[in-house]
């Protein structure tokens, strides 16, 4: 497990998470730190996938940082429901879920096999501040 980023921080009119009883729903994340976005797009079809994986697992982290940050005292994440990996690709890319399963190997690294929910991953032509990667998630408290 990597050090737990701090919440993250909205780029618009929005909040991180929201939560309705057992459910925690989180805003899409892109890979930034305290604010800063780390990694640009889009994914170019002859790049290694390898080079996108630390930008996938940041996005990751930060959406697990935004779920956390609506947990009580003594909660914890029980189980994921729902995995979406939003990809800014170029023309031709064809390796959505296999970018998506960076994300999905994070979720596992945290919660075991309860990290693996329903899943999706879509090609998108642009991501917010030109990111290469955006992750929301739906888990379970």
């Amino acid at each position: 497990m990597t050090a737990a980023l701090s919440q993250p921080i909205p780029q618009g009119d929005y909040i991180p998470a929201r939560r309705a009883g057992a459910l925690i729903f989180t805003s899409g994340m892109t890979p930034r730190r305290e604010g800063v976005l780390q990694f640009t797009g889009p994914v170019r079809r002859d790049q290694p996938l390898e080079e996108q994986r630390e930008a996938v697992r940041l996005a990751c982290e930060n959406a697990l940082a935004a779920a956390r940050g609506l947990l009580a005292e003594g909660e914890s994440l029980s189980l994921i429901l729902s995995l979406t990996v939003y990809v800014a690709a170029e023309p031709g890319f064809e390796a959505h879920s296999k970018l998506a399963d960076f994300a999905s190997a994070r979720l596992r690294e945290e919660l075991g096999p309860a990290g693996i929910g329903a899943r999706a991953a879509v090609g998108v032509a642009t991501l917010p501040g030109n990111a290469p990667v955006e992750i929301q998630l739906i888990a379970s408290v």
